[in-house]
This record gives C-alpha cells, sequence and structure tokens, in this order.
C-alpha cells in the first residue's frame, strides 16, 4: 500500500494548472537556483574587478619606467634619445640602456627609420678613428650610404667625422657628415 500512496502523492505534485503560468520548480530549486545566480554573479564582478586592477597595474608601470628612463622602446627595438647631446654622448646614453647608435644596414631598414624621423638625428656612423674611412658603432665598415648629394664632404677640414640623418631631404639621401660636438637626438637600436 505504501507505494500507493506515494504514487498518487506523486501524481498529485506533478498535476499542472494550464490556467496560468506553469511552475516547474519547487520552492527548493528556486531558492538553490538563486544562490547560484548570485554566486556567478559575485564571481563575474570580481573577475571584473581583477581586470581592472591589472590593466591599471600595467599603465602605470609603463608611465613609471617611461618618465623615469625617458625613453620608450618599440617593437622594432628601436627608440629615440629625447636628450641633445653630441654624438658620443648620444652613444653612450644609448649604451646605459643596453643599446647603441643605430646600424642602418638595407635599404628597406633605411626607410623605415626614415618615417619616424622628424628632425635631424644621430646614427651610429663616423669616421672618427680614420679620416675617411666610415665605419659602424660596431666596427664594421659602411657598405651601402644614403648620402646627401655631395656628402659627405668634410666641409670644415678635419672636423665632421660623424653622421646625421636629415629628414628634409629624400628618403635615400639623408646622410650628412658634421662635426661630432653638435647637439642632436640619438636613434637607439637594441
Amino acid at each position: 500500500m505504501e507505494l500507493e500512496d506515494l504514487y498518487k502523492k506523486a501524481k498529485r505534485n506533478n498535476v499542472m494548472d494550464t490556467s496560468g503560468p506553469q511552475r516547474h520548480c519547487s520552492y527548493e530549486e528556486t531558492a538553490q537556483s538563486r544562490r547560484g545566480s548570485r554566486c556567478l554573479v559575485a564571481i563575474i564582478v570580481c573577475l571584473g574587478i581583477i581586470c581592472l586592477l591589472l590593466i591599471a597595474v600595467i599603465l602605470l608601470q609603463h608611465f613609471l619606467t617611461t618618465s623615469k628612463q625617458g625613453y620608450l622602446w618599440g617593437p622594432d627595438g628601436l627608440f629615440i634619445c629625447n636628450e641633445l647631446k653630441s654624438w658620443s654622448d648620444s652613444r653612450q646614453y644609448c649604451r646605459d640602456r643596453g643599446a647603441d647608435l643605430i646600424i642602418i644596414d638595407s635599404e628597406e631598414k633605411q626607410r623605415h627609420i626614415s618615417l619616424f624621423v622628424k628632425e635631424r638625428m644621430w646614427i651610429g656612423l663616423s669616421d672618427t678613428e680614420n679620416e675617411g674611412n666610415m665605419k659602424w658603432v660596431d666596427n664594421s665598415p659602411m657598405k651601402q650610404g644614403f648620402w646627401v648629394v655631395g656628402e659627405p664632404n668634410n666641409y670644415r677640414g678635419n672636423d665632421e667625422d660623424c653622421i646625421e640623418m636629415r629628414p628634409s631631404d629624400s628618403v635615400l639621401e639623408n646622410w650628412n657628415d658634421v662635426s661630432c660636438s653638435e647637439m642632436k637626438k640619438g636613434i637607439c637600436e637594441k
């Protein structure tokens, strides 16, 4: 008899009222569902807060790093020394940051650098050790040059030993020899 009573009771609980909205969940199931959705909302809010904190930390680190060092690495391993310095001081500035003045050994690189150079800047080429024998900062000889027409001309005698880029000239003809003591920004390369 017990099974018949259980069957009748179960049948009574599952009777549907078609006259109004149907409820399939008991009170306990609804309470559990609410607890679950509250938990889900809390998890989403916590994850959102964590994401915002991470973004804030990344931005703070970025601004602190660039303001302390005074330079920002580009995705191509280049940065510009934003201080006016002589050629040797610009080179030292780069070296203090694990880099050196840029070596431009291809037309592709010359074109790339010329895209963002907006003022006269030092590159890593000079003939300070042996007049007329241009060498890069890594001691390799210059194989291809992108000289302004008539350059290098050592205009002031033995005084023009360091090379600058002049963005006012065409992309493939913008190198100029000048005195190493002139004050310019430098292009550093890691």
